[in-house]
């Protein structure tokens, strides 16, 4: 049987999550004396120090890269002219059969648009979320990628509708969410692992995980805003743990000096993903700005407190879980008190998520269907 060569192009944190089941997925297939897959990752270099990157892959089991690019930050075009320079030296030296892209960064775009115009086909994981909010880089990069890849890997009924709205349903499959997959793999061991809990001291104690990342979220004008909005809601908890990425940190030095929270508000570095879940299963409410934690959180069955004015998830407010606040803290503390009050319990929120996202089955249904997508009876890496 034809080995099929498979580029996995990722570049931050919630991609590296999302690939974790896919790198399963796609090992288990060979084994199961199915399609045998030989798989590359390509690393962009866009997370880049350790607690972003390094140990993700080493905690996920994940192979570790065959080419990390170190773009490091940057503006969003220095950036993705970086990558996409790096990627198609990559391509054409590793003449892949298909290229797989996650989410909605810039190493998303990156990947996508080298690898198209190079002749590969391209599957994009996670396809047609819209927010509908096209101030939001992230939109852009989930428009653009999907309107050039060759395969959509949807994750809910509503991603499906958009990219049928838009003319995309003859390259569209609903697979279910690969966060699902994950959470659901992840939590299992997160659950017997309780060091997390003991290093905050929050066993039987009623608290709160808080982040902030967007670049939305650390302007001199919302940021400040945000810090407020979670001093005010910390006091609504016995504790409020705030994992602060980089950006964040940064820009709390430019604004706000040095900062100090009500002491309910515990600071660390960012955390691992299973120490994160651990957080995430355990807390009574979640307060972020990303995407990925409101769908984890709901996965969980643990409320969320969305710091945007939008969500591309809307199911998880549909479900009575979530409540889109924007950075006001009036806004905030009213989000925080209804959900208090009239949440669902978690089980009710876990199944519903489960209903909306899948049982942990994505990753499969995305390795049987990558074959379909090259382009047989051609030699698209032969001389031009």
């Amino acid at each position: 049987m034809t080995v099929v060569r498979v580029l996995q192009v990722v570049g931050a944190r919630p991609q590296f999550v999302k690939l974790a089941p896919v790198s399963r997925a796609l090992a288990a297939a060979a084994a199961e004396g199915g399609t045998p897959f030989e798989e590359r990752v390509l690393h962009t270099g866009q997370h880049y120090d350790d607690d972003m990157s390094a140990r993700f892959f080493d905690e996920l089991e994940l192979p570790h890269p065959a080419v990390n690019l170190g773009v490091g930050s940057g503006s969003h075009g220095e950036q993705t002219a970086r990558m996409l320079a790096g990627i198609e030296k990559v391509l054409l030296d590793l003449q892949p059969d298909i290229v797989v892209v996650y989410g909605d960064t810039n190493s998303t775009l990156a990947g996508a648009l080298a690898a198209v115009k190079l002749g590969a086909p391209v599957a994009h994981v996670e396809a047609g979320l819209r927010s509908g909010n096209r101030r939001m880089p992230e939109e852009i990069n989930r428009i653009a990628t999907d309107h050039v890849c060759d395969l959509l890997f949807a994750p809910t009924e509503a991603a499906v509708a958009n990219l049928q709205r838009e003319g995309l349903a003859t390259r569209t499959q609903w697979v279910g969410d690969v966060m699902a997959d994950a959470v659901l793999h992840g939590v299992v061991a997160a659950r017997e692992h309780g060091a997390t809990l003991d290093r905050f001291g929050l066993r039987g104690r009623r608290f709160a995980v808080a982040t902030l990342h967007r670049a939305a979220s650390t302007t001199a004008y919302a940021l400040p805003r945000l810090l407020e909005a979670l001093e005010q809601a910390a006091r609504r908890f016995d504790a409020m743990i705030v994992p602060l990425h980089p950006r964040t940190r940064a820009a709390i030095a430019r604004y706000r000096g040095e900062w100090r929270p009500d002491p309910r508000i515990v600071i660390c570095e960012p955390l691992g993903h299973r120490d994160l879940l651990q957080l995430l299963d355990a807390a009574a409410m979640v307060l972020t700005d990303s995407g990925g934690l409101q769908k984890e959180a709901f996965l969980l069955g643990t409320p969320c407190v969305t710091l945007r004015d939008e969500t591309e998830w809307v199911e998880s407010v549909d479900a009575g879980g979530n409540r889109i606040a924007g950075i006001g803290t009036a806004a905030v503390l009213s989000a925080v008190d209804e959900l208090t009050s009239c949440a669902p319990p978690k089980q009710v929120l876990a199944e519903r998520a489960a209903a909306c996202y899948g049982c942990g089955k994505a990753a499969a249904r995305i390795v049987a269907a990558l074959p379909g997508a090259m382009l047989p009876g051609t030699d698209r890496w032969g001389a031009p």
